[in-house]
């Protein structure tokens, strides 16, 4: 009863600081004492007991009011710092001020007359030192001292009792890491308390952060954060304890421990919601990279470096390389663990932060990257990427997920480690609904990719481009597909290549580019062992023929058109190849109606994310692909058409490669009202990368196919290799089965694996890898997605539910 009564004491402060249009002495100590006393013990309650609808009112009728609430509430943390936290009755204080600043602070960013008030000064007791202090950095000052307060967030030292505890503006925090692990040997003593108040602190500090998400995204590379640029600066004397602590406490955390079934359920995990703050602050801090940032007008443009990545770019040990990586892996591939037990493990659900940090640290330290792409290791991130490729097709409010994989992929396949691991035997731990395969890597990956393109729902078709850019990066290096794999690659040819598909679009036939670029390198590089695809590309034969022999008449090319009605592409590919999907394995299904989805900024087209590179030390470099487009929200128009387009091949070369850059990759929004148009206009600002002719359009602005056109880029194709191939080889394979009365495809394979093409094949053409290329279109693209993953995970409580975002819209599916 007695816990009701301090509510309604609480509740009864609100509703008289509310209801007042007249300003409250800020002197007035006992009635703003009742706002971070006792009264109340957890953040559900403050949650509860402040709603959204008062906190606005508040604002707009008595925002002196609000004012001297969020002073009084940031004065009383500094004065607990100053006591050095040592009480219960300070350290309950410091709670409630947290949790009534986390609760009031997202209203206030979201109304652009309040932007600058953390920023002002507090009001000073005639101390001028004090006057040019910010409210913010008092703030962050204040809670980044907490996160190192000894019997409070951390275990105290040798002294102990109130009267012997350290000074906390004194004490050494590089002493009090959280966690061993990279830069800290001692692992201190767990209590799940400290690790609950740690939480709730981090809560505080990302919401601080989240004034991102109340800017257009436009406005965010000339207004970078100052919240992060403080805390991340060498003014925050805590920079570097806390960035190892967030580190080390993230990679060390095991979900399953000693794996106890079912512990979950009888045991509260208090590291786990601790370890997910750690991870948002993480990434979110990360992201915050000033280097090329430039002020706005009329501000210091003095940014200090971001330390955070500083740090993270400099670390270098094998060991600490490990530590990270393992930890990684292992949470990633957590979700994916299967027992005989139902449920019996603990699973974790922020995996789609693991890969932004992922992403981050590779972006960032290089050597992590070459360290990853070392062994087979890099394996245990690809699969469960592969997992949620998978798993996610069918569902659009994932869309965002599935271009992260993506995005991680074609990074790691920029390297030609990446493509060599691949050939690693793959046995099957997680039931996937694709079809059962004996092979390697390199088969599920296609495999998957295959499943992507022909069952994948509509708006994962920007996404074509970027898939098979990564298969042409690793095809030279994959040394056995199995038939699986090899059906599925000539099915997509088979698909891409049908003419109703070529006309339908101006940039289509890039994907046939690409895919005949895969069939040549492993053709002209990997020929031994690879019967089973040149088996299927003779039995297939006939699509290179029609693609040779592809018509260019006006009227040919208007009856294909009409044929349009007849969809692409078929969940199961018409084959002679066992479509049964692995045992325990569930499909992919649409998200449920009403899930909640943030929508996403555009992506940059596959030309401006990646840069063509010689696979050959001593070939020359292709040129570097100009960065000309950044990114915008999905309300704002394209970019300038005029400045795309300058990747040319490199000219007298004797194969000329597919353009890279074809359509644009990128998550269109229902709420883009150009996403039609620009879709249409960018492909067809792709075409200088071919030479082509103009492309055409209609009277009513509609893109229509010519003979002309079409001429100018079939005659390109890159068919040499393959026909040269069939040329030699389906004579001989013709001839063994009339002679030995074959009908068994295993004897043809038999003899296709003893067969050589040396001295019969044109010279190999030079290896081209389309390595990722740092860019800000990407870089917006990560920081949308990235917040869009935060609001949605922070549920409990709703931080910033319903509140006026302007990064991305909320919507439902």
């Amino acid at each position: 009863m007695g816990n009701v009564d301090t509510k309604l004491s609480f509740r009864q402060a609100v509703v008289e600081l509310t209801s007042k249009a007249e300003p409250i002495d800020a002197g007035d100590e006992s009635f703003w004492e009742q706002f971070w006393s006792e009264n109340v013990t957890n953040v559900q309650d403050v949650f509860t007991l402040v709603p959204a609808t008062e906190i606005r009112g508040l604002r707009e009728e008595a925002p002196s009011n609000l004012a001297t609430l969020c002073y009084k509430a940031v004065e009383k943390l500094v004065k607990v710092v100053d006591s050095s936290c040592r009480t219960q009755r300070e350290q309950q204080t410091a709670l409630n001020c947290a949790r009534l600043l986390t609760r009031i602070l997202p209203y206030i960013f979201e109304d652009p007359e309040w932007k600058g008030f953390f920023w002002s000064s507090l009001p000073s007791q005639g101390n001028d030192e004090d006057e040019s202090t910010p409210l913010a950095q008092s703030l962050l000052n204040a809670v980044c001292d907490l996160l190192f307060c000894p019997d409070f967030t951390v275990v105290g030292g040798r002294k102990n009792g109130p009267d012997k505890a350290e000074e906390l503006s004194a004490i050494d925090s590089c002493e009090y890491i959280w966690e061993a692990g990279v830069g800290f040997a001692h692992s201190p003593a767990k209590n799940p308390m400290f690790e609950s108040n740690r939480t709730e602190l981090l809560k505080l500090l990302l919401t601080c952060f989240s004034e991102t998400m109340y800017q257009p995204p436009t406005d965010i590379s000339h207004n970078p954060n100052k919240w992060i640029a403080h805390l991340t600066s060498s003014e925050n004397r805590h920079a570097l304890p806390m960035f190892t602590s967030l580190i080390n406490t993230l990679a060390s955390y095991d979900p399953v421990g000693l794996g106890v079934p079912y512990n979950h359920l009888i045991f509260n995990d208090w590291l786990e919601p601790l370890v997910e703050a750690c991870l948002q602050i993480l990434i979110v801090t990360l992201d915050h990279d000033t280097s090329s940032s430039t002020s706005a007008e009329g501000e210091d443009t003095s940014i200090p470096d971001n330390l955070f990545i500083n740090y993270l770019s400099r670390i270098h040990r094998d060991e600490d390389f490990h530590f990270i990586l393992t930890g990684i892996t292992r949470l990633l591939n957590n979700p994916l663990i299967q027992t005989y037990l139902p449920n019996s493990t603990k699973k974790v659900h922020f995996h789609q932060e693991l890969l932004v940090f992922f992403w981050k640290i590779c972006d960032y330290n290089k050597k992590f990257l070459y360290f990853v792409l070392k062994s087979s290791d890099v394996l245990e991130v690809l699969v469960p990427i592969l997992y949620h490729l998978n798993d996610s097709r069918a569902d659009q409010s994932r869309v965002g997920l599935m271009h992260i994989g993506v995005f991680i992929l074609l990074l790691l396949s920029g390297e030609r480690n990446f493509g060599v691991r691949l050939n690693k035997p793959y046995t099957a731990t997680i039931p996937m609904d694709i079809p059962v395969f004996t092979g390697t890597h390199a088969d599920l990956l296609i495999i998957v990719f295959h499943k992507i393109i022909t069952t994948g729902h509509q708006r994962l078709q920007p996404l074509f481009d970027c898939l098979l850019t990564i298969l042409v990066n690793v095809s030279p290096y994959l040394k056995t597909l199995s038939m699986v794999a090899s059906t599925k690659l000539l099915h997509l040819l088979e698909a891409f290549s049908t003419p109703w598909f070529l006309f339908s679009s101006p940039s289509n036939h890039h994907l046939v580019f690409f895919l005949l670029e895969i069939f040549n390198n492993i053709i002209q590089y990997q020929f031994d062992g690879n019967s089973n695809l040149v088996y299927t590309i003779i039995r297939k034969r006939q699509v290179f023929h029609s693609l040779a022999n592809l018509p260019v008449d006006y009227s040919t090319i208007s009856k294909s058109l009409n044929k349009r009605a007849k969809k692409l592409s078929t969940g199961v590919s018409h084959e002679n190849v066992s479509e049964i999907p692995m045992e325990g394995s569930k499909p992919a299904l649409p998200a449920e109606p009403g899930t909640l989805k943030a929508t996403l900024a555009d992506t940059p087209n596959i030309a401006q994310m990646t840069e063509r590179e010689s696979a050959h030390p001593n070939f020359q470099h292709f040129e570097q692909v100009t960065l000309t487009n950044g990114m915008a929200t999905v309300s704002i128009n394209a970019p300038d058409m005029s400045q795309e387009g300058n990747c040319d091949v490199v000219p007298g070369q004797k194969n000329e490669q597919p353009p890279s850059e074809t359509k644009e990759i990128r998550p269109k929004s229902p709420s883009n009202s150009l996403a039609g148009s620009t879709y249409s206009k960018r492909s067809v600002a792709t075409k200088n990368s071919l030479r082509v002719t103009e492309v055409p359009e209609g009277s009513n602005g509609q893109w229509v196919p010519t003979g002309e056109w079409v001429h100018s880029w079939k005659s390109k194709l890159p068919l040499q290799t393959i026909m040269r191939l069939l040329q030699v080889l389906v004579p001989q394979v013709e001839k063994i089965c009339i002679d030995k009365g074959l009908t068994d495809e295993s004897e043809i394979l038999k003899f296709l694996q003893h067969g050589t093409l040396v001295g019969l094949l044109p010279v190999p053409h030079p290896i081209l890898i389309r390595k990722y290329q740092a860019n800000s279109g990407t870089t917006t693209w990560f920081r949308t997605y990235m917040w869009g993953v935060i609001y949605l995970r922070n549920v409990d409580p709703p931080v910033w539910y319903d509140t006026d975002v302007k990064l991305f819209e909320i919507q439902r599916v």
